[in-house]
């Protein structure tokens, strides 16, 4: 293999890593952001600490913009009902 193959191959992984090092930190910060909207703690990942209601579970989930869980079913009403606690500030979490 030529060096010009190997800088090209070097350079494109490096490339990579950072896109998906970026993208994995843009996550979290959005993540965070909601998070911190709702004043819920996050993990290192940005993901609120909640407890589940449907499942009585810990789980460390994102939010979305309108800080629902990612894990959210409307058509539950567990999953409603924490919904309310979140935006009022009465979830509980870990």
């Amino acid at each position: 293999m030529t060096d010009p193959d190997r800088l090209s191959r070097f350079l494109r992984t490096k490339a990579n890593a950072a896109g998906r090092q970026y993208e994995r930190a843009r996550r979290a910060y959005g993540s965070a952001r909601v998070s911190a909207l709702a004043d819920l703690p996050t993990d290192e990942e940005g993901q609120a600490r909640i407890v589940c209601r449907r499942y009585a579970e810990r789980r460390a989930v994102p939010l979305d913009d309108e800080a629902r869980p990612a894990c959210f079913d409307p058509d539950h009403p567990d999953c409603r009902g924490c919904l309310e606690d979140v935006r009022d500030g009465r979830i509980e979490t870990w």
